[in-house]
């Protein structure tokens, strides 16, 4: 027994220095950047390359998160059928308390079931339509310079599940999103790094993300659909 705790010790300590020494070598401080007009113009550019318009007229957007969330979001009433499991949540995105609860197909008064669907939806949606995000309410946008290139810098100062957390995004000559950077509150290290090149042309002209690579794997986002 005791030589079996000091291998499981060993085994402790040796991930712990593994981890510290990870940290210390990826942790990224939060750029210093300038947030004045030529910030604005270069969000205008990049959803300019993603057809912002056609985003905007699109009424239905379908897609899953990690195969573990699905969505069917009809994004002109503003209400979003989550399900996972044995739950399915029509959300009302603008009304939140008339969003109602199904588990195993019957209909409940269910709190933590709405608040888990709510998060879901903020959460995963984030990560298939925050480049169209720039301009809303509670964003502060700043030009920052990245291997000598302007980068848009967007940190949520209110709204969503996770206020305060910034992205730097990074574009491609045609101002179209290739990666960003995170400095985010669910994530210890700053600066982690996730693809945006993996992007669909939908039915409706809106385009939209497939998958993200991140160092720690893989994020599918499924069968991206929009359409009207």
């Amino acid at each position: 027994m005791k030589k079996i705790l000091r291998i499981l010790g060993t085994i402790i300590l040796f991930l712990i220095i593994s981890l510290t020494v990870f940290y210390f070598m990826s942790n990224e401080s939060l750029p210093e950047g300038n947030s004045n007009k030529e910030a604005d113009v270069l969000a205008t550019k990049m959803l300019e390359a993603l057809n912002y318009e056609a985003y905007e007229n699109t009424h239905f957007i379908e897609w899953s998160f990690r195969g573990k969330h699905f969505y069917k979001w009809n994004k002109k009433n503003n209400i979003v059928e989550v399900s996972w499991g044995k739950n399915k949540v029509f959300l009302e995105t603008k009304n939140i308390p008339n969003s109602k609860v199904f588990i195993n197909n019957k209909q409940v008064e269910d709190s933590k079931i709405l608040k888990k669907a709510t998060d879901f939806f903020n959460n995963d949606s984030f990560w298939l339509v925050a480049p169209y995000k720039v301009f809303e309410e509670g964003i502060k946008r700043k030009i920052v310079q990245h291997e000598n290139k302007d980068a848009l810098m967007v940190t949520y100062i209110t709204g969503g599940t996770t206020p305060g957390d910034s992205y730097l995004w990074i574009l491609d000559e045609n101002y179209k999103p290739i990666a960003y950077k995170m400095w985010v509150s669910i994530i210890p290290t700053g600066g982690m790094e996730a693809s945006w090149n993996d992007w669909t042309t939908t039915q409706s002209g809106a385009v939209l993300p497939t998958k993200h690579e991140l160092s720690i794997g893989t994020l599918d986002m499924g069968n991206v659909k929009g359409y009207n």
